[in-house]
């Protein structure tokens, strides 16, 4: 079956067709550098992360770029309240967002390109429109985009531009489409910029925030690609602009798809430091849950619908998470330690058709979930009438795996066993061959002093961490 998507720029479901068969460019609008990543941040980027794996699965090879923007109003702004330099301000929000990424279990993409570093390639987008007749300095010495020249603005936000005055500005980065106008494609050099600027040929300033994202995304996928994804929010004036100007400047369509994540609130209300209901991730993580019990409450809502967080739905993605781990548990019981693959038994196989034809449709993840919800429920029925062989039961693992490499909280992560450990079961198996029952028990103690907890099956000795 085809995999289908809504496309925010035709404002309908298509079938998913990458201009080059088979592989897909992706471009993920990052960080703003200038603070932690709050759980808002992260429902987008979750979002992005299972995008990116079904495509995989699907079988398509994935070149994903993920911006750091790490000059900006934001950033400037707050490396001055800190009083501390830019790039020293901003790398320890770098640092902090990529060990977010690992707590989430999210892939990393192929390319994390930082505004910083490639100025010279949003000048060389400038000089460009320059040519072309798109770009224009005003009397302050900053250059703008001037959106009467390209016909098509709008088109993304569907914006209705009549009413709009004939050569207004904007200088800020966000504002809203009733104040759209000309916008910043390089600001002059302001004394509250501080030391923030770079020469250009209109003299010393920096980028506005568009420019950067045309840039990075040309730069590492070409003038062309296949897929541009972000949250609601930067539908406009962001992903608009940036259409804008790249076309513009190319004279080609920028991107064929774009996927947007609609907005994160928190126990129905909008999340704000006032209401004290603004959380990282590592306020969450400080109250006790882990990155893979968050995954599952971003994930488990449809992309386009918004998500209403709450603790108490953590406490039920914890829930969900026990009974999955309870079925994975109860088949490796039955599977032993054979390698062999059997046969996938009939509800197994209904199950996983259910889960791909669910992620076909733009992403259905309530029908995907209710899947995997099914096989256990099955798979628990077959395992209770002893139906299950080791070699069935070792491909339906197997087939849990596969299903796992697109959610990423299916199957717990394995945890690693302590060489001290391993050499205490080898020595409890010694003893239990020998009937030595004491020293078994002693050995078994020794190892939950340890914090290790020994299970005996038919199959033989199994050793979990405990909690």
């Amino acid at each position: 079956m085809s995999f289908k998507i809504f496309n925010t720029l035709s404002r309908g479901v298509e079938e998913f067709k990458p201009l080059e068969e088979g592989a897909v460019r992706m471009y993920t609008c990052g960080p703003t550098v200038y603070n932690y990543a709050h759980i808002g941040n992260f429902r987008a980027y979750l979002f992005e992360d299972l995008l990116r794996r079904y495509l995989k699965f699907k079988g398509f090879g994935v070149t994903q770029v993920m911006n750091l923007t790490d000059v900006d109003d934001k950033t400037i702004r707050s490396s001055q309240e800190k009083k501390m330099a830019l790039n020293d301000y901003t790398r320890t929000f770098k640092d902090a967002f990529f060990q977010d990424l690992k707590t989430l279990n999210i892939e990393p993409a192929e390319h994390y390109p930082a505004a910083t570093d490639h100025v010279a390639e949003m000048i060389a987008i400038i000089e460009k429109l320059f040519e072309k007749g798109y770009a224009y300095q005003s009397d302050d010495r900053s250059i703008y985009f001037s959106i009467a020249k390209f016909k098509d603005y709008g088109k993304l936000a569907h914006l209705d531009l009549d009413g709009l005055k004939s050569g207004a500005r904007v200088a800020q980065d966000e504002y809203e489409k009733e104040s759209a106008a000309d916008f910043a494609l390089w600001k002059a050099w302001d004394e509250k910029d501080g030391d923030v600027a770079w020469d250009s040929p209109w003299g010393r300033g920096r980028p506005g925030w568009h420019i950067e994202c045309s840039a990075m995304s040309m730069k590492y996928l070409g003038e062309s690609f296949d897929l541009h994804t972000g949250g609601v929010d930067n539908i406009f004036p962001h992903h608009e602009d940036e259409i804008a100007q790249s076309e513009a400047a190319t004279g080609k369509p920028f991107c064929k798809y774009w996927m947007h994540c609609a907005h994160l609130v928190v126990d129905g209300k909008k999340m704000s430091k006032s209401l004290g209901n603004f959380y990282t991730l590592r306020d969450v993580t400080g109250r006790g849950y882990n990155g893979r019990e968050i995954r599952y409450e971003l994930m488990a809502t449809h992309y386009r619908q918004s998500l209403n967080f709450t603790f108490e739905a953590l406490d039920g993605a914890r829930a969900a998470l026990q009974r999955l781990d309870e079925f994975s548990a109860r088949l490796e019981s039955v599977a032993g330690q054979t390698p062999a693959s059997g046969v996938l038994p009939p509800w197994a196989e209904i199950a996983v058709q259910k889960f791909t034809a669910s992620l076909d449709d733009d992403l259905n993840v309530s029908g995907a979930l209710a899947a995997i919800f099914d096989l256990v429920r099955d798979g628990n029925i077959a395992t209770n009438k002893q139906e299950l062989s080791s070699a069935d039961a070792r491909q339906v693992l197997n087939q849990l795996d596969r299903l796992d490499a697109v959610f990423g909280f299916i199957r717990k992560p394995a945890e690693a066993v302590d060489p001290e450990i391993e050499n205490l079961l080898e020595l409890r198996k010694k003893a239990r061959q020998e009937k030595n029952w004491a020293e078994s028990d002693r050995l078994r103690s020794e190892m939950a002093s340890r914090g290790w907890l020994v299970q005996d099956s038919a199959k033989g000795q199994t050793v979990k961490k405990a909690h």
